[in-house]
């Protein structure tokens, strides 16, 4: 089971900084991000969401091969497994890309925007589905980062130990 960390920055580039350390630290295999989302509020109030897995792309690619195995399937019926492949890549492109469109994979964005908007303007905040993290590994590493805890499900002991090391930045 994951566990949804939410943190608010109060520089518009730190979710960002804050996301590629948590990347750094998934290379060394002493974190495993589920999903993570970098939200923004700009000066006029309005939230922008940038998602770590782009579903769109996946899809298209996935879609696209799909469709090109069946296409080229099909075309050697017809004896021209070429336009097969080419129509069933297209046709499997895109049907792929309106799927990855339509799924919602992780944290819910209407939860996200929801509490993005109770962040300051000219702020940043993050959203973690956390599956596994060594503590003693992870926490130093992200000490430096100043962050307001907005949400946890983790249990009343791991939030203090986070506070505490988010904290030490102060």
């Amino acid at each position: 089971m994951s566990d949804l960390i939410c943190l608010a920055f109060k520089e518009l580039d730190t979710a960002d900084h804050f996301l590629n350390e948590l990347r750094a630290l998934q290379k060394e295999y002493v974190l495993e991000l589920e999903d993570a989302c970098v939200a923004i509020r700009d000066s006029d109030g309005k939230i922008h969401i940038k998602q770590s897995v782009n579903l769109v792309a996946i899809g298209a690619s996935q879609g696209a091969s799909r469709g090109m195995l069946m296409g080229a399937l099909v075309g050697l019926l017809f004896m021209n497994p070429l336009a097969g492949l080419l129509a069933g890549g297209l046709i499997g492109a895109g049907s792929g890309a309106l799927q990855g469109k339509l799924a919602d994979y992780g944290i819910d964005d209407n939860f996200i925007k929801s509490l993005s908007s109770t962040i300051e303007p000219n702020s940043s905040a993050i959203f973690l589905l956390v599956r596994k993290a060594v503590e003693d590994k992870v926490m130093p590493r992200l000490s430096h980062y100043q962050a307001t805890i907005l949400k946890t499900s983790l249990s009343d002991e791991q939030e203090e130990r986070l506070k505490a090391a988010l904290s030490q930045a102060a």
